[in-house]
């Protein structure tokens, strides 16, 4: 709101144009250096006043919805590998090793960072080995099992409270908010370049995948409310596809020096048996 009042508090609503709209929109993403969902969440606000402004009686028309939305590439999601996890790990436990809990149970949940730092004790059940987000980004209640990482992580951050309250708290048992302050600096240490912390929950999402869990429970586990969001991580691992594709070698490739032939087929030629290899 305060980037819009600062350009357009003088103006009358009517006066908006789109062409307005759009110039200011253009030159606050390049300033801000936002990326394309950031620029479609700050072009949803414009909309929401004058769609407001319509509702009351105050305008007639909503120039916003004339402003062009901007693509989201979802190809550049990006998880966390192996040896980037090991680095990260090592300068968290070397600089902050109080927050390690909060990396660990992010990457074993799969949360939001909303939704983790909101986490109060009576959502949690450590006994049935669940948790419950009572209102995800969709709206909906989601339960969230805990496997045995995510259940000694819960299990620390009791001892460092009563119980009761918000979960996420430090060793003096203040609660946590952001983990942004010390999780960037940990993230240049570390040489973990184009990584947030949402990019954990790609990391949670990729890792189910590529142990061939289904596409349905991920959607479940991450409370996803389309398939469609959840398909997005099955180009996440080209490892894992490819490993998949070499299956159709192991099974059909035939034996170079076997002349048997059956009715109807041709035997491969050497081409055909070298490219396969």
């Amino acid at each position: 709101m305060p980037w819009l009042l600062a350009t357009f508090r003088d103006r009358a609503a009517d006066s908006i144009t789109a062409h307005d709209l759009e110039q200011h929109l253009a030159r606050i993403a390049e300033e801000r250096s936002w990326a394309p969902a950031s620029v479609n969440r700050y072009r949803a606000l414009m909309s929401l006043i004058f769609r407001l402004g319509i509702l009351n009686g105050k305008l007639k028309e909503n120039p916003a919805r004339l402003v062009k939305h901007r693509l989201v590439n979802n190809a550049r999601m990006r998880w966390l590998s192996g040896e980037e996890e090991a680095r990260l790990r090592a300068v968290v436990n070397d600089q902050h090793p109080d927050h390690l809990p909060e990396l660990v149970l992010a990457l074993n949940t799969g949360l939001r960072l909303s939704e983790m730092y909101a986490l109060t004790w009576e959502h949690v059940n450590l006994s049935r080995k669940i948790l419950t987000v009572p209102r995800s980004k969709n709206g909906e209640v989601r339960h969230v099992p805990l496997n045995a990482t995510a259940h000694a992580v819960l299990g620390s951050f009791r001892e460092r409270g009563d119980g009761t309250g918000p979960v996420i708290r430090n060793r003096k048992g203040l609660p946590l908010s952001d983990p942004r302050h010390w999780f960037e600096p940990v993230l240049r240490m570390a040489k973990v370049r184009n990584f947030s912390w949402h990019c954990l929950r790609h990391t949670f999402a990729s890792r189910l995948v590529m142990a061939g869990v289904d596409l349905r429970t991920v959607q479940e586990l991450l409370g996803h409310k389309s398939i469609a969001m959840t398909v997005r991580y099955s180009h996440l691992a080209p490892a894992h596809t490819l490993a998949a594709v070499e299956r159709l070698t192991e099974a059909y490739a035939a034996d170079p020096t076997d002349t048997k032939t059956s009715t109807g087929s041709t035997t491969r030629n050497s081409t055909e048996l070298a490219y396969m290899h």
